[in-house]
């Protein structure tokens, strides 16, 4: 039976040789190159290599649980509903943002038995607190800056708030956004300018400015027709690539702009 070895000293005391490790029947060994960084050792901070068995029922977040399981427990990483629906594993995976309980293995396992080399780093333009998690509060800020809720005036109703069908649909694909911040870390406006709105906020302030219900459109849209607003988009389409939940990113970003031409 082959073993998995760690190419790496294990910092949390275990055996990076230990004949433990579970090993399942037909499993392929792959190799993780995951970024490191340490803020306690910032001198530390590296690519650093584990071998790990995947089968391709496994999804990239398996092989994460595995290392930090069976070979060095002191790797760092978000996660939480490993469904693909609470955003928090986003991660750079072999060069793309993905969320790493949705990339499948029997997608990335070679046909051929050949081995395979995966590397895993943080989302880029945001702060790096530790190895795979960034600090999200200035992704959150640009959210919370659109005012992302219904925005109404007048008597309350006693029921809900009658919509057609129509109207909407007009906005379902931008309630799609689950706040992984994909789409805004992919983005080269936001690497160089972390004052960027993003996308991810603009895809949120679409959700509100079509909404037939809402009445903050228009303070909406002044906010972003600021200099770090939606003009700083330069269609790169990288956003809509990234989200995982297949929103049409950059055509939200150009309705909006039509919204603010045709509005004045």
């Amino acid at each position: 039976m082959t073993t998995a070895v760690d190419t790496t000293k294990a910092t949390d005391g275990r055996d990076p040789n230990s004949d433990n490790r579970p090993v399942p029947p037909g499993s392929t060994m792959v190799t993780l190159k995951i970024a490191r960084f340490n803020p306690e050792d910032p001198d530390s901070a590296g690519w650093k290599e584990y071998e790990v068995p995947a089968l391709p029922s496994d999804r990239l977040l398996n092989l994460l649980m595995y290392v930090k399981n069976y070979i060095d427990g002191s790797l760092a990483f978000r996660r939480s509903c490993a469904h693909g629906i609470c955003g928090s594993d986003a991660m750079l995976i072999n060069g793309v943002n993905r969320l790493a309980c949705k990339v499948l293995m029997k997608d990335m396992l070679p046909k051929d038995g050949k081995s395979i080399t995966i590397t895993v780093a943080p989302l880029r333009g945001l702060p790096v607190e530790k190895d795979l998690y960034v600090d999200m509060e200035p992704f959150f800020k640009s959210y919370r800056d659109v005012m992302p809720y219904l925005i109404t005036s007048g008597n309350q109703p006693t029921a809900e708030r009658i919509q057609s069908q129509t109207d909407r649909a007009r906005f379902d694909d931008t309630t799609k956004c689950i706040l992984c911040a994909c789409c805004t870390t992919s983005c080269p406006v936001f690497w160089a300018d972390g004052s960027y709105f993003g996308p991810a906020a603009i895809v949120n302030a679409h959700r509100f400015i079509f909404d037939s219900r809402d009445e903050g459109a228009a303070e909406r849209l002044e906010i972003l027709n600021d200099a770090e607003g939606v003009w700083r988009c330069r269609t790169t389409f990288n956003c809509t690539d990234a989200c995982p939940r297949g929103i049409q990113v950059t055509q939200a970003i150009q309705e909006v702009k039509r919204a603010l031409l045709f509005a004045r």
